[in-house]
Parts: C-alpha cells; structure tokens; sequence
C-alpha cells in the first residue's frame, strides 16, 4: 500500500467523490484506509449501563484503498507514488513533480539542510560593553571638583 497514517487523499470514485481527507488508519491485510470525513456511516448504541443513554453514533468506515489518491503537499495535485532511493533510503516521491512525500524523511533532510546552513554561516560580531564615563571612578573625582568651583 502506497498510502499511510496522517497522508492527504483525494476521493477518485463514489459517493464521496472529490473530497480530501486526512487518512486516520490503513489496514494492508484487508487493502482499506478510513480516511476523515468519508464514508459516514450511522451505529446505534445500546446503553450498556442504568446511567447510560442509547445514542446513534456517526463514524467513518473503510473505503478500498485503490478510491483513494495521494495528494502532494507541495504541488497540491492528486497524484500516483513513485519510489526512489534518497541517501541510500527508499522513499515515496510525487509522480507529478517529484518531491518526497515521506513526511518523516523531508524532516529529517530539512533539520539536516538547516543545520549545514548554520555552520556555513558566518558568525555575529558582538561589541562589547563600555562602561559609562559618569560611573568610572577617576571621572566622579575630576568632576566633582570642577563642579566645586563654579559654585565658588
């Protein structure tokens, strides 16, 4: 399966036809994703308990993984996944424009890239601090007296 958790899709077929949803849980055994939003189904609760109330509960039920196409988060086009191999690791990559949709991996080469910016960069020049001319010591004296003797 070419689709994950927390992936972007695009409803192809159905009822649901051209509403994009986040996918909340894949099954691969079975070929299905649930995916936010999409195919609502209606489940009456039975009160299980005294201080319990009977309720009709809506949820999202599975849809056949081939209903769905992944959606690029940089071009924002449904597209088909392509793999390739990035730095020895097999990653999924948009048919369309090829970037990687493996949002772990663009993480990770992201922190990576700033990190090599960081060290390239040069260093900020700091000044240091002067003290003030009216705290230093030897200027409190020599005003002083000239103060003194314009008061005379």
């Amino acid at each position: 399966m070419n689709v994950k958790v927390n992936d972007t899709v695009l409803v192809i077929t159905g009822k649901y036809k051209g509403k994009q949803g986040k996918v909340l849980k894949t099954e691969p055994k079975t070929n299905r994703v649930i995916v936010e939003g999409v195919n609502l189904v209606h489940k009456h609760e039975k009160a299980r308990k005294a201080n319990d109330t009977s309720r009709i509960v809506t949820e999202e039920a599975p849809i056949d993984v081939s209903n769905v196409e992944l959606v690029c988060d940089k071009c924002g086009k449904a597209t088909r996944v392509g793999h390739a191999v990035v730095d020895g690791k097999r990653v999924r990559v948009c048919k369309k424009c090829g970037a990687v949709l493996d949002k772990a991996y663009a993480k990770k080469a992201k922190k990576a890239a700033a990190a090599e910016q960081k060290e390239e960069a040069p260093k900020k020049r700091t000044r240091k601090r002067t003290q003030k001319t009216s705290e230093t010591p030897e200027t409190a004296e020599t005003a002083a007296p000239a103060t003194e003797k314009g008061e005379e």
